[in-house]
């Protein structure tokens, strides 16, 4: 699993390792049933406290995205597909939707934004 801390974020630490879990298994990097290391090495391998790491965990816990069951760790859940789509395209709608008043609050048209969209998804 690639995590990266940037402890120069305004972003809690936790939330950082949250985001970035979460992001992995909705890409699929991270696949259904598939082990997390323990919050305890997870910890010691980004070098956070065993705290921070067990409230990231407890977080994508209340998603749905991960599960623990005691003795054996912790996995990614096995989920519905639409479900994950669901909330990855809530995510990008209100992602777009703050991007959108921002474009036209400063007078940005329909057209330019997206052109501007067209431009970036191509490059990406």
């Amino acid at each position: 699993m690639n995590i990266n801390i940037n402890n120069s974020s305004t972003v809690p630490l936790y939330e950082q390792i949250q985001n970035q879990i979460k992001s992995q298994i909705l890409n699929s990097s991270l696949k259904p049933g598939e082990g997390l290391p323990s919050i305890r090495n997870l910890a010691k391998e980004l070098k956070v406290s065993i705290i921070t790491t067990k409230r990231a965990y407890e977080e994508l816990e209340k998603e749905g995205l991960i599960q623990t069951v005691t003795g054996k760790g912790t996995f990614v859940a096995v989920q519905n597909t639409e479900r994950l789509k669901e909330m990855t395209m809530f995510e990008i709608e209100s992602k777009l939707e703050e991007i959108i008043k921002q474009a036209k609050s400063v007078g940005v048209t329909l057209e330019e934004g997206l052109e501007i969209f067209k431009s970036i998804y191509e490059e990406v």
